[in-house]
């Protein structure tokens, strides 16, 4: 019962800040979608990636190995989801990238941390990071339909993130003054992005809700079996494997919507799908960690 509320502590502000979103519509005051999403996704969220990584440490023994992992485990969602979408027949530009990145972020890495402390928050990162990397480059060909090699690096989320991951691995350090000025920046990404999400469930039509409980289901198992498929082959150690676990059974990434809106995919059916993964998320994340605790 206890990680039941511990899920549930992290959970709940998810929706409390989406909700603020939701009532600001339907009120109707003005939200200027366009705007916090360029200053979201230009600003705040690749302050939060560098940020997140930079202050973070993981053992350099198990980093290459957990970046092997992390690829593997990513390149067997991605290819279950491709033939889920071609089964179903679902627009690759909308569904494709929700089935593959997970809210690996600010879900799976508090998550982490509180299940199995310092040690799981350093694995988190890793997952994080290389979600980060998947979303806007394999993510931005797919949502934006164009598969230039420039493309990605016009997103300053990419060079964050690979930038993030230089200084962790050196360990090298920031000037203190500006790490909190990055520090107060990256404090708007998360409510700033699950704002926005409110805003977009307000607009959601009625017909798209019926497909999103069946996809948001089946992105949360295609992430556990790939984790668990390829966890077992490497010797990992225990708290790597299960964080492995957690952070790609996450609920669908808020960046999934924020790339769909910026891109032009459907952004309300998205909305909807990280809407109802997240709610899953709930009842789903007690029942991993009841097992991976014992």
């Amino acid at each position: 019962m206890s990680i039941f509320f511990t899920v549930l502590e992290v959970v709940t502000p998810v929706f409390l800040l989406a909700t603020i979103g939701f009532s600001w519509v339907k009120f109707g005051f003005e939200y200027r979608v366009e705007f916090v999403t360029r200053l979201a996704m230009t600003l705040a969220v690749p302050a939060l990636v560098f940020t997140s990584l930079t202050q973070n440490t993981i053992n350099p023994k198990f980093l290459s190995e957990m970046i092997l992992v992390v690829c593997l485990a990513y390149a067997v969602v991605s290819i279950i989801a491709l033939i889920f979408t071609f089964i179903f027949k679902l627009d690759r530009r909308t569904f494709l990238m929700p089935l593959i990145s997970g809210n690996t972020g600010n879900l799976g890495l508090p998550l982490c941390f509180l299940a199995f402390g310092q040690d799981g928050l350093g694995y988190a990162v890793i997952v994080f990071a290389f979600t980060s990397i998947v979303a806007f480059t394999f993510g931005l060909w797919v949502v934006s339909g164009s598969h230039s090699l420039k493309q990605p690096l016009k997103e300053p989320l990419v060079p964050a993130t690979l930038l993030g991951l230089v200084f962790m691995f050196y360990d090298w350090e920031i000037p203190q003054i500006l790490t909190n000025a990055l520090n107060l920046i990256a404090q708007m990404a998360i409510p700033l992005m699950l704002i926005t999400l409110g805003v977009a469930v307000a607009r959601i039509k009625t017909t798209l809700a019926f497909k999103t409980i069946g996809i948001s289901v089946s992105k949360i198992i295609i992430g556990i079996f790939a984790a668990v498929a390829i966890g077992h082959q490497f010797s990992l150690p225990y708290e790597a494997s299960a964080v492995l676990i957690i952070q790609m059974s996450m609920p669908v990434a808020v960046t999934s919507y924020l790339l769909a809106e910026k891109y032009g995919a459907n952004s309300e059916a998205v909305a909807g799908l990280v809407v109802i993964s997240t709610l899953l998320t709930v009842f789903v994340t007690p029942v991993l960690l009841s097992f991976l605790l014992i």
